[in-house]
C-alpha cells in the first residue's frame, strides 16, 4: 500500500487489471476480419458488454488449463482475474476490448505492462490472412497511433520466439505461445489520453480460429522495476520493460557495459542517485529500439496489505492480500489453508478461524513490513439425507422424506421454485420433482444442499385388449401397452419371448394372457389379451350399419381373423368420392364426412390386408348406410 512518503509504482487506472472480476471501464467490441490487398483488416463495432464465447472472464482459484497449450487460463503473475478474447469456433469472427485512460500530469516516465498467451490454428495462409492478436496503442488526444507500442501477433512468419506445436489432435496444426509479458512505454505522454486496444481474429477464410488470453499488471509507472530500493537492501535487482529481444545495461555515459538480460543485479547497492542506462533491441516488427535512463534511489518504503477480514463458508476459497509487485518478496504465516504462502494474494480455505500474517520485503531484503487478516471459518452442514424411496408408486404404502441438519434459516425448493416448507428439517415429499434446501447459519453463510429427484407415479388402470385371431400353428405378432420398463406375459406358453412387449404367438389352441407390467417406481398394471385360433384367414365387412349414436352398429369396420396388418380400408360413395381411409385395424367410419353426417345410401368398400400366413388379401363389396 503506497501512503505518505512511500515510494512505489504508480497506481493504474481503475480495473485496467480486471481485478474487479468484471469488464467495468472496458469497452467490448465484435466484428469480422478480412484480407484487403496485402493488409489484414479487422472491422469492429462497439457492443454493450461482454458477449459469451467472445469475451470470457476467468477468476479466483480457477485451475483450468488451455485445451491446446496446457497452460493456465489464469495469468500466473499472481493476478486474480484474466480474460480470453475469442474461442475455438472459427468463422471469420473478430473481437476486442479497449480501455481509455489519461497519463497522470508530470508523469513523463510512465508505462503499462500486459501479459498475453495466444492459440492459433496454423493454416497455409499468407501473413495477412492468418489468425492473429493485435495490440493497438493510440494517443487519443493527438489522434495518432503509438507505433512503438502497437503489434500484430501471428504464429507463422513471426520473429517472436516461444511458439510451440500443440500435441492435441485437430483438423489442422495448432500453435500456441504460453503467457508472455510486454511493457508499453508511454513516456513523454503526461496528461495525454491513451487508448489500449486488444483485438483477436480468425483467419480471413473463416475456417481457422485464433484466440488470446490477456491480463494487465496492477502497477503502472516508470519503465524500471526496482529502480527505487530500500536503505537496508543488500542487493538491488533492476528490471527493464518486458517484451524485447535484447537488453544491454550501461553506465549513464554509455561507455561501460554493466550487464545483459532483462534484469541487472547490483551487489552491493550503488549510492542513491546513481544513473544507469539500458539499450533495448526489439524483435523484428515488434517495437522500436530505444535507450532508457534509470535513476536508482534508496527511497522505497513498503506497507504490506493482507486485505480485509472475511468469512469463509467452506465453499470456494477466498483471495486474500493484494495484487503482486515484481520487486517484492511475500511470505504468509501460518501456511495451513493457503494455496501458496509465498505469493501476495493466495487463496485461503482454513478449516478453523485463522489470523494470517503477511510479511513483505524488497528482493534485497530491506523494508520488511507486516499486516494481518482474520478469516473466519464457518461451516454449514449441507448434507441432504433421503429416508424412504427416491421412486415409488402412489398408494402402495411407500414414501420419501428429505432430512437436513437444523440451522438458523431453511428454505426448501422444488424444481428451483420455493415451496411452503420454511424451517422444516424433515420434509415429506408428496409430488414428483427435484428438491433441495438453501441453508443459512448464524454467521451469514448461505449454502445449498445437493439435489434429490423424487418420482411418485400413479398406477395405470388395467384394460382388456380386443380379441386377436391367429391361424392354427402360424405366428401372430402380439403387442402390449408400453407401460413401465418390465413386462411378463402369463402363462409363459406359446410365445417366443414372454418378457417382451411384442412377443410372437404360435399355437393350435386359444389362450388367455395376463400381461403384467412393472414401472421403475414399483407400480404394477395387469392387462389381458385373449388369442383365438382359426383354420384360415377370415375377412368380413357388415352389409349395413346405422350411425345414429345409439351405441349399436354405429361404426363400419372390417372384422378380421388371422390378419396381422391392414394395408388400407377405403369407403367410397356411388360418385366415386373417397369418404374414409385407414390402415389401422379396428378403426372404422362413423358416417360423417367433412363434419357432415351422410344421407342413407349404398357405399362401396375396398380392403387390402396381410394374413399371418404372409399372403396378401384384397376384398371389395358394398354396404348400406341406414338412418
Amino acid at each position: 500500500m503506497c501512503t505518505g512518503t512511500t515510494v512505489c509504482a504508480q497506481s493504474c487506472p481503475v480495473n485496467i487489471d480486471f481485478e474487479t472480476g468484471t469488464f467495468a471501464n472496458w469497452t467490448c467490441w465484435l466484428g469480422r476480419t478480412s484480407a484487403v490487398g496485402d493488409q489484414n483488416v479487422i472491422s469492429l463495432s462497439r457492443v454493450s458488454g461482454p458477449v459469451s464465447e467472445h469475451h470470457t472472464m476467468y477468476s479466483g482459484n480457477n485451475s483450468q488449463l488451455d485445451p491446446f497449450g496446457g497452460f493456465p487460463v489464469l495469468c500466473p503473475n499472481g493476478s486474480g482475474h484474466s480474460i480470453r478474447l475469442g474461442s475455438t469456433e472459427a468463422g471469420g469472427q473478430a473481437e476486442g476490448v479497449s480501455y481509455d485512460f489519461t497519463v497522470p500530469e508530470n508523469s513523463n516516465s510512465y508505462s503499462v505492462t500486459f501479459h498475453y498467451a495466444v492459440v492459433f490454428q496454423s493454416p497455409n495462409h499468407r501473413i495477412n490472412e492468418q489468425p492473429r492478436m493485435e495490440v493497438e496503442v493510440t494517443n487519443v488526444s493527438e489522434n495518432s497511433v503509438i507505433n512503438c507500442g502497437s503489434f500484430s501477433f501471428i504464429a507463422v512468419g513471426s520473429s517472436l520466439p516461444g511458439f510451440e506445436v500443440s500435441n492435441v489432435v485437430d483438423t489442422i496444426t495448432v500453435l500456441y505461445k504460453k503467457w508472455s509479458t510486454v511493457t508499453v512505454d508511454l513516456s513523454g505522454n503526461a496528461g495525454k489520453q491513451i487508448r489500449l486496444f486488444f483485438k483477436t481474429a480468425d483467419c480471413t477464410f473463416r475456417r481457422h480460429f485464433g484466440y488470446a488470453y490477456i491480463d494487465v499488471d496492477s502497477d503502472c509507472g516508470g519503465s524500471f522495476v526496482g529502480a527505487a530500493f530500500c536503505k537496508g537492501d543488500s542487493v538491488v535487482h533492476v528490471t527493464g520493460p518486458a517484451g524485447y529481444a535484447g537488453y544491454t545495461w550501461y553506465d549513464s555515459a554509455l561507455t561501460r557495459v554493466l550487464g545483459k538480460g532483462p534484469t541487472l543485479v547490483l551487489k552491493p547497492p550503488p549510492p542513491s542517485g546513481t544513473s544507469i542506462s539500458l539499450k533495448l533491441d526489439p524483435y523484428d516488427g515488434y517495437g522500436c529500439p530505444k535507450v532508457l535512463l534509470a535513476l536508482l534511489k534508496d527511497t522505497l518504503q513498503l506497507s504490506a496489505d493482507a486485505g480485509n477480514d472475511a468469512l469463509y463458508c467452506h465453499t470456494a476459497g477466498i483471495t486474500i492480500g493484494s495484487p503482486p509487485r515484481q520487486e517484492l518478496i511475500y511470505s504468509w504465516s501460518p501456511a495451513a489453508g493457503l494455496s501458496n504462502p509465498e505469493i501476495s494474494n493466495p487463496i485461503a480455505a482454513p478449516g478453523v478461524t485463522t489470523t494470517y500474517t503477511l510479511t513483505a520485503s524488497s528482493v534485497g531484503g530491506g523494508c520488511k513490513t507486516s499486516d494481518a487478516v482474520v478469516i473466519k471459518s464457518s461451516a454449514v452442514d449441507t448434507t441432504l439425507r433421503l429416508a424412504g424411496k427416491a421412486a415409488f408408486c402412489f398408494g402402495y404404502g411407500d414414501s420419501a422424506v428429505l432430512k437436513i441438519t437444523s440451522t438458523q434459516h431453511i428454505e426448501w425448493y422444488r424444481d428451483n421454485v420455493a415451496i411452503d416448507a420454511t424451517g422444516i428439517t424433515a420434509y415429506h415429499v408428496a409430488e414428483s420433482g427435484t428438491y433441495y434446501a438453501v441453508l443459512q447459519n448464524s454467521d451469514g453463510c448461505t449454502l445449498s444442499t445437493s439435489k434429490q429427484t423424487i418420482l411418485i407415479e400413479q398406477p395405470v388402470p388395467p384394460i382388456t385388449y380386443p380379441v386377436k385371431y391367429a391361424i392354427i400353428n402360424l405366428t401372430l405378432p402380439l403387442e402390449a401397452r408400453h407401460i413401465g420398463n418390465q413386462v411378463l406375459w402369463k402363462p409363459a406358453i406359446w410365445l417366443d419371448n414372454p418378457a417382451s412387449y411384442t412377443p410372437n404367438f404360435t399355437s393350435a389352441t386359444e389362450q388367455l394372457y395376463a400381461i403384467e407390467m412393472h414401472t421403475a417406481a414399483g407400480c404394477v398394471t395387469v392387462d389381458s389379451q385373449l388369442v383365438k385360433t382359426v383354420k384360415n384367414v377370415e375377412i368380413y365387412v357388415p352389409s349395413g350399419f346405422t350411425p345414429n349414436g345409439d351405441g349399436n352398429n354405429d361404426i363400419l369396420r372390417p372384422v378380421l381373423r388371422g390378419v396381422k396388418g391392414i394395408t388400407y380400408f377405403r369407403i367410397f360413395n356411388r360418385a366415386g368420392n373417397l369418404l374414409f381411409e385407414t390402415n389401422v385395424e379396428r378403426l372404422g367410419w362413423n358416417g360423417i364426412f367433412k363434419g357432415v353426417p351422410q344421407d342413407p345410401q349404398t357405399l362401396v368398400w375396398m380392403l387390402e390386408c396381410t394374413g399371418v400366413d404372409g399372403h396378401i388379401f384384397q376384398r371389395k363389396g358394398t354396404t348400406v348406410l341406414l338412418r
